[in-house]
Order: structure tokens, then sequence, then C-alpha cells
């Protein structure tokens, strides 16, 4: 399929960013291991000052050439719950605030993609009356909508969709523009997982976790109690764990109290009693969803994770990328217990309101990701066996043994001596 303005292209060849784009020289090329994904040949990265991978903007523009439309958009889910626009930045002003006000709850393109694993159109929506076409795209010219899973475009484990929006002009999507874009997507994935991985550090989490983390970190119940967001590895979660999870979906559905959207952190220990930290959103109303409440469970990022975040992973959404510094500055100062002042100065933002949309966008307060920046570090220099629990606890900001102590079994169901225990017994086998 030739695009336009590419008439010398020839006829059938597979486009890529790597075909279109002059060589650049050894010394320029990113550096880090090559991705042995065949996909991801038709991305590349170009750097943002100080050297970070930003794959965005190629992978949107492969998307721009091998299926032409008005817009492109990437949707990610969120550790709060929701669906958000977060890439790009160039997408109308009025259509991200109509987004992030009101017509996420009616993204049935994007669910229907992770739902299905394919990429759907919004023929395939139900009701030709379906408000996100009639009431989101119509308003801003646009008539035809397809859509692309992507396996994380933000964060690890929380899955998104790529979407690619047309004029009554430019006409409806055919099989082989879903193919393309299928392909396109895939392509976008191992970019942006390529991207994250260069960004990680010895210090990451799996291995200090006692039981794996789930590859998926977001599940969805319905009104039944029932997870019905496939193709996630829910099945492998600990059995007494995905059982307390079912049973906190009934009972916060049977509480609901009218309200759209109610959210609360909840931790649920599994069957050695570690605790797991998640956040439980009910919804009463979420026709992107389908009819009937439903109940988004989201396994919070662990500090790492978060810390691989950069603004301009979330350019689309400027207000949660103005709060990305912070965890950076959390996340560097965290021993000496920085006021809540101090790390609202860092992003320009009155404590109250710092704390208040922190909480909102991210899903979880400055002052839990503080103690998991606190815990994470005690788990490291736990398993290094180098100092006694009183010398760790003053490195990692408790103001003593026995605070440490009570604050790490909150934080994990277990003492410090136990969990280490537990640990070493986890590695040896």
């Amino acid at each position: 399929m030739q695009t336009r303005g590419r008439s010398s292209r020839k006829r059938g060849s597979k486009l890529s960013l790597t075909k279109s784009q002059p060589a650049r020289p050894p010394a320029e090329a990113g550096t880090g291991t090559r991705s042995s994904a065949p996909a991801a040949a038709g991305v590349k990265s170009t750097r943002a000052s100080g050297g970070e991978t930003v794959p965005f903007k190629q992978a949107l523009d492969l998307v721009e050439k091998t299926v032409p439309g008005a817009q492109v958009a990437v949707v990610s889910t969120l550790p709060r719950g929701s669906l958000q626009i977060v890439q790009p930045t160039k997408l109308p002003e009025g259509m991200l605030k109509a987004y992030a006000r009101e017509f996420h709850l009616d993204d049935r393109l994007s669910w229907q993609a992770l739902f299905e694993h394919r990429p759907v159109t919004e023929a395939d929506l139900v009701g030709k009356h379906d408000r996100f076409v009639a009431d989101f795209l119509r308003q801003n010219g646009l008539v035809h909508a397809a859509a692309a899973p992507l396996e994380s475009p933000v964060l690890d484990g929380y899955p998104g969709t790529v979407h690619v929006y047309r004029t009554a002009e430019q006409g409806e999507f055919t099989a082989d523009d879903l193919r393309k874009l299928a392909d396109a997507a895939r392509q976008m994935d191992a970019a942006l997982s390529k991207s994250r991985e260069s960004r990680r550090t010895s210090h990451d989490e799996p291995a200090l976790t006692l039981t794996p983390m789930p590859q998926s970190r977001l599940f969805v119940f319905d009104g039944e109690g029932r997870q019905i967001l496939t193709n996630n590895d829910f099945e492998t979660l600990d059995a007494h764990l995905r059982e307390l999870m079912a049973e906190e979906a009934r009972a916060r559905l049977n509480k609901a109290n009218g309200q759209v959207m109610t959210g609360d952190r909840v931790q649920l220990p599994d069957s050695r009693g570690d605790l797991w930290t998640f956040r439980f959103v009910v919804y009463t109303r979420n026709p992107g969803l389908g009819e009937g409440p439903f109940v988004i469970v989201c396994m919070q990022p662990t500090c790492a994770e978060w810390a691989s975040v950069r603004p301009q992973d979330v350019q689309a959404d400027a207000e949660m990328a103005r709060l990305i510094p912070s965890l950076k500055f959390m996340r560097t100062e965290f021993h000496r217990g920085p006021t809540l002042g101090e790390i609202a100065k860092q992003v320009h933002l009155s404590p109250f309101h710092f704390h208040r949309r922190f909480a909102d966008l991210l899903g979880l307060t400055p002052k839990h990701y503080l103690l998991e920046c606190q815990i994470t570090q005690a788990k490291h220099e736990l398993l290094s066996r180098r100092k006694e629990l009183a010398q760790i606890a003053t490195d990692c900001g408790f103001a003593h043994q026995s605070h440490f102590t009570s604050r790490f079994k909150q934080a994990t169901g277990l003492t410090p001596t136990r969990w280490r225990r537990l640990a070493d017994e986890t590695k040896r086998h």
C-alpha cells in the first residue's frame, strides 16, 4: 500500500522506519543490547536530552505511514484503574480533555481490542449509535476508528491500545489496514519494552518477591465477582490470593453506593502471609466495559517500575507528566524523610494540590510511595546480610529498629527476619 507523497516506494514493500530514513553512522546509533525480536526492526528510538530512549515518536510515525488516518493516539490502562490517552501531544486539546473528563468511560473500542486480542473498528462496536463514536469522534470531525492492542505502553503489565481515526472522506478500515495496524502495534510493543529494559538497574524487584510477579497487573471482575479479562495470568496467581481478590470484588460491588467510580488501596495476603498491594476501583457504570457494574483491580507497580517512567511516556497527559519527576526525587531522598512541601516544590505545586493530584493520577499517595522505597531498600539490605537490623533501620529512614520492624510488617505481612528466611528458602528452591 502506497502512502501519500511516497510514490517512489515500491508497491507491496514493507514500510519501516529503518528503510525510510538514511542510515546513521555507528557512533550515533543507540547503545544497549539489540532486541532479537524481528518486529522491533521497524521502530528506531531517538534520544531525549540526557540520553533517554524515546521510541514513541518513531512508533507513531510508523503507524501513520502504514495505516493513514487523520489522528493517531495511544491509550493506556494505568494503576489508578482507568483509561487515559498518553500519546501524542499534537492531538487537539479539546479532544484530550473530553476523553479524560468523560469519554474514557465510553471507550469500548479499547476494551474490545483488549478482550479480543485483535484489532477492531467502530463497526465492531455494539449499536450503531455508540457514544464514543457519535459524541466523541464525530464532535471532532471523525467518523471511522480502529484500535489494536498493546502489551504495556507505559508500565509493565498494564495493557493499552493504539487508535487510528479517519474522516468520512478517508473511508473505512479494510482487513489489510487492520493487519498492518496489528503489525505496527507489535513493533511498538517491542520498542517500548526495549526502552524500559534500558532504564532498569540491578536493583529491580523480581528477586525481591517471595512469589514471582505475574506479567499481567490488571484484572477485571464483573457483577458476579468473576475475573473476565482474558489473556492474562490470573490463574497463575496464588490460589488463596485469587480467592481473596474475588471476595473483595464481590464485597465492594455489594457496597456500591451509586457513585460512578470509587477506589481504594487494599492489601491482601497470599498463602504464605506475604501481602500484595492492589487498587480496587468500582464502577457502577462503565459502558466501555459493558452492561452492569465492574471492578478493576490494579496490582500496584514497584517503586523501581514507577521510577522507570519518564514524562515523555505520558506526554499527552500534561498533568501526569508534570508529576513524574517527583517520583525520582522521592526515590533518591526517601532515606532522609523529605516533607510533602519539599516534594511538591520539585514540581512547583502547593502541598495540598500536589497530594490530591498525585493520588488521583497515579493511584497511590506520596506517603505510600516513600514507604515502598524504604521497604525495597530494606529488602536489599536484608538479603545482603552485611548490616544489622538497627543499621538497616537507620539507613532506610526509619526512626529506630522497632519502628522499622513495625512498618515492614505492615507493608509485607512479615517481620524482617521471617521475610529474609522465606526469601532464602525461595532462592534455594
